[in-house]
C-alpha cells in the first residue's frame, strides 16, 4: 500500500452499530485512514458537507432512505469518489439503478474481509489514478492558456506554417496585419499568395530556407502595399517549427509592423471611433487606445466623470480582436449590491427567494468577447473578493452552482474615483486594483483639451438641430469665450447638456452667452458644479417660488431641478448639465433635506 492509499478518507454508513464498528475496524488496521462512520442518511450527508472523501461505503438500506438517495446525493454535489453497496437483499432492480448512478461495485452480505479489502484497494487506487490524469490533465491546461495567453497578447504578428506552407495558426496581431496586406489570405489557408508578391519575395526565400535546413534566420526588412495600396515596412523572422522530437513540422513567422502611422504625417485626427477632437490631449489617448485595443490584457480606464471612459471601452474593444464578439456593459452603481452578484455570475433556479429559472450572467454573455466594468471603484468588499478570483482563475461558480464555468473573456473597468486613495483608506482591495490596472489608459479633462471645446459644441449644435427642427448658423464670438473660458467639472456630457439647453433657449439662429447658463456667463459666481469650500448648514426645503434662475443660489438650483423632475435624480441632473454622480455629491455637500420636497 502507498502512502496515498494510507492517507485515504473513507466514509461507512451502516445502520448497524456493529457492521460500522466491524468495517472500520478492518479498513483501520489495514493502514487507512481516518475512517468515519454515520449511521443515517442525515449524518452522511453533513460528514460529507464538512470533508472530502476518497471511498464511501454505504449500506443500501438505511432506515427511511437509501444507499441509493446517498449514490444520488454525491453526485448531485459534483463528487466523483468511488461509492461501494452493501446489502443482504440484493435484487436486479438495486442493482441496475446503483450501475446507472456510477457506483464502483455492489457488495452482498455477509460481507467477507478479504472482499471489503479489496474492493476498497482496488477503489481507491482506481480513484488515485483518475485524480493522478485530472490533475495532469489540469496542469497541461493551464499551462496551455498561459501559452494561449502571451501568443494572444504578443503585439507582433506571429504566423506558423506547415511544411507546404498552409497556415496552421495565426495570433489576433497577425490576423489583423495579413487581413490589411492580402483581405481573403485566412480563408485560403496558405501563405503563398502573400509571399508570391514581388515585394515579398525575400520573406518567401527565407521561409523555404529554414523549412530545407531547419536552422534560424535572420531578420528581413521589406517594404510591400496593403490592400488599399497603401506602403507598409515591415520586419520579418523565421525560424523552425520544432515537432518535440528533434525534427521540424514547418516554420514560424514573426512580423512586426515598422510603418509610421499616416496621422503623424498628414496631420491631425480630429475623430477616432466615437470620440471628436483635435488636441494633443486627444491624439495621445487616440494613440494609446490604438495600442492596448491590441493587447489582450486587462484595462483600467480612469478620468473624471463625462470624459468618455464608455467611448474609451467601445473604442478598446474595436481596436481588439474580439471586435466581432459580444461587448457587454454593466454599470456597477446602476443595479443594486443585493443583486450585482447574480447579474454578473447568473444563478441556477431554486438558488434563492425569486429564483424561478436558471440565469445567464452577463460574465457569460461576453464569453469570447469583452465585459466593461463602469463605475468599479463602488462595489462591496464581498465582490471586489469574487471578481479578484475569477481575474485570477478565468472561472466563476453561478449562485447555487457547485461546478466552475471556465470563460475567455477581456476586461475593461473604468472608475471616476481615486482607487489608489480608496487602497490607502482600506475600501478597496490592494491585489484586485493591481489586477484591474494591468494597463492604463487615463483619459483627458474637457479644460484640458483648448479648441476641443468649440468642436464639441458645434457638433452638438448638429444634433439638437435634427431634434428641434431648427437651424443654426453657429456660435456668438462672446458666447465661445466664456466657453472656452469654463472649467467644465462635468465635462464632455456637462457640455453637451449646456448645449441641449441654448439650442432649446435660442429663438434665432446664433447662439448667444444670454442663452448659457450662470455658471458660465458669471464664473466668479459660486455654482452647483463648482465645489464649495466647506460644508453648509442642513437645507429646508421651501415651496417652490418663482424666482429668476440667475439669481438662485446652488442649493436652490438643485431644488428647483428635482421639483421639475419629480424627484427624479437622473432627469434633475441633465436639468442641471451634470453627471448624477457630481448631483450625488453635491447634495451630501450641501446638507439639503429633501424629505420636504413639495412634489
Amino acid at each position: 500500500m502507498n502512502s496515498e492509499e494510507q492517507s485515504s478518507a473513507i466514509l461507512v454508513i451502516d445502520d448497524e452499530e456493529s457492521l460500522r464498528n466491524t468495517f472500520q475496524f478492518f479498513l483501520q488496521n489495514q493502514g487507512y485512514g481516518p475512517v468515519h462512520t454515520a449511521s443515517t442518511f442525515e449524518e452522511a450527508l453533513l460528514a460529507i458537507s464538512k470533508q472530502r472523501y476518497d471511498l464511501i461505503i454505504s449500506d443500501i438500506v438505511l432506515g427511511g432512505n437509501t444507499g441509493i438517495d446517498i449514490l444520488k446525493r454525491v453526485r448531485e454535489m459534483g463528487l466523483s469518489c468511488p461509492v461501494v453497496m452493501i446489502t443482504g437483499y440484493p435484487t436486479v432492480e438495486t442493482a441496475s439503478e446503483a450501475v446507472r448512478l456510477g457506483a464502483f461495485d455492489y457488495i452482498p452480505k455477509p460481507v467477507d474481509k478479504e472482499a471489503l479489502l479489496k474492493t476498497a484497494r482496488i477503489a481507491l487506487r482506481q480513484y488515485q489514478l483518475e485524480r493522478g490524469q485530472q490533475k495532469a490533465e489540469q496542469e497541461r491546461e493551464r499551462y496551455r492558456a498561459f501559452l494561449e495567453t502571451v501568443f494572444t497578447s504578443v503585439t507582433d504578428a506571429i504566423i506558423t506554417l506547415d511544411q507546404n506552407l498552409d497556415i496552421k495558426e495565426v495570433n489576433p496581431a497577425a490576423r489583423l496585419l495579413l487581413t490589411e496586406l492580402h483581405p481573403g489570405l485566412l480563408d485560403q489557408g496558405t501563405i503563398v499568395p502573400f509571399c508570391s508578391q514581388e515585394d515579398c519575395a525575400a520573406l518567401k526565400k527565407e521561409v523555404l530556407r529554414v523549412l530545407k535546413t531547419g536552422q534560424e534566420g535572420s531578420a528581413q526588412l521589406f517594404e510591400c502595399q496593403n490592400h488599399e495600396r497603401r506602403k507598409k515596412m515591415l520586419s520579418a523572422s523565421v525560424a523552425p517549427l520544432k515537432d518535440g522530437a528533434g525534427g521540424a513540422e514547418g516554420a514560424v513567422v514573426v512580423i512586426r509592423d515598422l510603418t509610421v502611422p499616416e496621422q503623424s504625417i498628414s496631420g491631425r485626427r480630429q475623430q477616432f471611433h466615437r470620440f471628436l477632437g483635435s488636441s494633443d490631449a486627444m491624439q495621445s489617448a487616440y494613440t494609446l487606445i490604438e495600442n492596448v485595443g491590441r493587447v489582450d490584457l486587462t484595462v483600467l480606464i480612469t478620468g473624471e466623470s463625462g470624459t468618455g471612459k464608455e467611448l474609451a471601452a467601445e473604442a478598446l474593444h474595436q481596436e481588439s480582436h474580439r471586435r466581432n464578439r459580444p461587448l457587454v456593459k454593466v454599470d456597477c452603481t446602476a443595479i443594486p449590491e443585493s443583486l450585482l452578484e447574480s447579474e454578473l455570475f447568473g444563478h441556477r433556479k431554486g438558488s434563492f427567494t425569486g429564483a424561478d429559472r436558471d440565469r445567464m450572467g452577463r460574465i457569460l454573455q461576453a464569453d469570447g468577447g469583452t465585459l466593461f466594468l463602469d463605475e468599479i471603484g463602488d462595489i462591496s468588499p464581498m465582490m471586489q473578493l469574487r471578481l479578484l478570483r475569477f481575474l485570477q482563475e478565468s472561472t466563476f461558480y453561478p449562485v447555487g452552482q457547485d461546478t466552475p464555468i471556465r470563460v475567455d473573456v477581456r476586461v475593461l473597468a473604468a472608475t471616476n474615483v481615486d482607487l489608489k486613495e480608496k487602497v490607502r483608506a482600506g475600501e478597496f482591495r490592494e491585489d484586485l486594483y493591481f489586477r484591474l490596472r494591468v494597463i492604463d489608459v487615463i483619459l483627458p479633462p474637457l479644460r484640458d483639451r483648448g479648441n476641443d471645446v468649440l468642436m464639441l459644441a458645434n457638433h452638438f449644435i448638429e444634433k439638437v438641430a435634427v431634434k428641434v427642427g431648427k437651424q443654426f448658423g453657429g456660435i456668438s464670438d462672446q458666447a465661445k469665450q466664456l466657453l472656452l473660458n469654463y472649467p467644465w467639472p462635468g465635462n464632455v456630457r456637462e457640455l453637451e447638456h449646456v448645449i441641449e439647453r441654448a439650442c432649446v433657449l435660442c429663438e434665432g439662429t446664433t447662439l448667444s452667452a444670454d442663452q448659457l447658463p450662470p455658471e458660465i456667463r458669471n464664473p466668479a459666481q459660486p455654482q452647483v458644479n463648482i465645489p464649495t469650500a466647506a460644508p453648509m448648514q442642513p437645507t429646508t426645503v421651501q415651496p417652490a417660488q418663482p424666482v429668476p434662475e440667475q439669481d438662485l443660489s446652488p442649493s436652490e438650483r438643485i431644488l428647483q431641478a428635482l421639483r421639475k423632475s419629480g424627484g427624479n435624480k437622473a432627469k434633475a441632473a441633465r436639468i442641471l448639465g451634470i453627471d448624477r454622480t457630481t448631483l450625488y455629491r453635491k447634495i451630501r455637500e450641501l446638507q439639503l433635506d429633501l424629505s420636504q420636497l413639495d412634489l
